[in-house]
């Protein structure tokens, strides 16, 4: 008897193997026609209370630290890093690995510290010489420590290196090697950045501060726009993110950047760089970008207006394009961000800051942000024709006192030379 041809066919004898399922989150149902943004979430005034009170906190630390100087606003910055550090640490962390890994956890925290060291040392060692100059075992010390700081460091990393490689195991190899990649790539993230951030610190804490506070401006006009207008999704990888939220932060931060450089360019504690690590009072020259130009206003003007000129700061115009970055490239660096987050499936980083999420959430625009305002202060606002100031600064950061007082020495006779020739 003949087999039905039109019988459903058997299942295939082999070996069925299943399809890899994708990491990427699944977008929840109901959330397709927008009722994801915060316009329309149901417990949007709770979550704004929360997000106030938090940034109230914040804001007023962190107004404190900016005016106990630039030792403080490192030492800040230090607590920062060390928050995300371990925030990313924990992001990709096992619990059932490390328990067959006792003080792995402890290898990553080596490998973070040693480059702090590098890191910092290569920034503000000429700084801490020039704190201790006054004390001659101190100044020997520390110019000990400056001359053979790369050595040191780069034993301490080969140290840390050979600790791996002791502690590799069998049939964990593969997390372990992950483990090594990811924080190394954590050092590359966390300290480029905030390398530049404290350069720009003791360059004048207005090259930290203005760039900060128009991130921390339109990341607050952002949310604001967004809550109360929001309509328009912007980027489907930040799904609360729209562009009534983004048009509105845009030139609310552009504006309050001319704004801010016209308050805090008048100021020497923020505009003075510091040559040192002590916390006394700064007077310098504010340099040309700090320093006033008046405009005459259109003649047209009626009679009872008040004013006749007005008084810009050259650095203002920087601000402009300070404030332009913020708002329209340093916001990618949260989409990142988001898109991070959502192939690891967290909603934050981490839970320090209450209606934020952690650390890492605050600084991922900070990030980018930091680098640009170095690069473009180095670029454009920094004089490219050497100058006395500039050549003084230089022999102050590169020169040990020894090398300072036979450069001293050796230009007083040059002086003396030609005076004696030309007489």
């Amino acid at each position: 008897m003949q087999r039905d041809q039109s019988s459903t066919p058997a299942a295939p004898t082999g070996r069925l193997r299943n399809r890899k399922r994708s990491n990427e989150v699944v977008p929840e149902v109901g959330k397709e026609n927008g009722s994801h943004l915060l316009v329309n979430d149901q417990n949007k005034y709770k979550s704004m209370l929360t997000r106030v009170y938090s940034s109230i906190w914040m804001i007023g630390g962190f107004v404190l630290i900016i005016y106990m100087g630039h030792l403080y606003i490192w030492a800040m910055v230090v607590v920062i890093q060390i928050f995300m550090a371990r925030e990313l640490f924990n992001l990709l962390r096992r619990a059932r690995e490390d328990t067959h890994l006792p003080g792995f956890r402890l290898l990553n925290w080596f490998f973070f510290f040693t480059a702090m060291l590098f890191v910092y040392g290569r920034i503000l060692s000429q700084r801490l010489v020039n704190t201790v100059t006054t004390d001659k075992f101190l100044y020997h010390l520390v110019s000990s420590f400056v001359k053979y700081h790369m050595v040191t460091c780069y034993f301490l990393y080969i140290a840390g290196f050979m600790w791996f490689i002791l502690t590799l195991k069998k049939k964990m190899y593969k997390y372990q090697f992950g483990q090594y990649a990811w924080t190394h790539m954590i050092l590359i993230v966390v300290f480029t950045q905030s390398s530049f951030t404290v350069a720009n610190i003791f360059e004048g804490i207005f090259w930290f501060l203005l760039p900060a506070s128009l991130i921390v401006i339109n990341d607050i006009a952002a949310y604001f726009f967004g809550f109360f207008f929001g309509r328009t999704p912007l980027i489907k990888i930040s799904p609360k993110k729209t562009w009534e939220g983004f048009i509105g932060a845009s030139v609310t931060t552009i504006i309050s950047a001319f704004v801010l450089a016209s308050v805090m360019g008048r100021y020497e504690w923020l505009t003075c760089p510091r040559k040192d690590l002590s916390t006394g009072w700064l007077h310098c020259d504010p340099g040309p970008s700090f320093k006033p130009e008046y405009f005459n206003l259109p003649g047209w003007l009626p009679a009872w207006f008040p004013w006749r000129e007005v008084q810009i700061l050259p650095v203002q115009w920087h601000a402009l394009w300070l404030g332009l970055f913020a708002s329209i490239i340093a916001p990618f660096g949260g989409f990142f961000a988001s898109g991070f987050k959502r192939a690891f499936k967290v909603k934050d980083f981490g839970d320090s800051i209450p209606g934020h999420g952690g650390i890492t959430d605050r600084m991922d625009c900070q990030m980018v942000m930091a680098v640009f305002a170095y690069i473009y202060h180095q670029s454009f606002v920094v004089p490219q024709s050497l100058s006395v100031e500039m050549i003084l600064e230089q022999i102050l950061m590169n020169l040990v006192f020894e090398e300072q007082r036979a450069l001293y020495m050796k230009l007083g006779q040059i002086i003396q030379d030609k005076q004696f020739e030309e007489s």
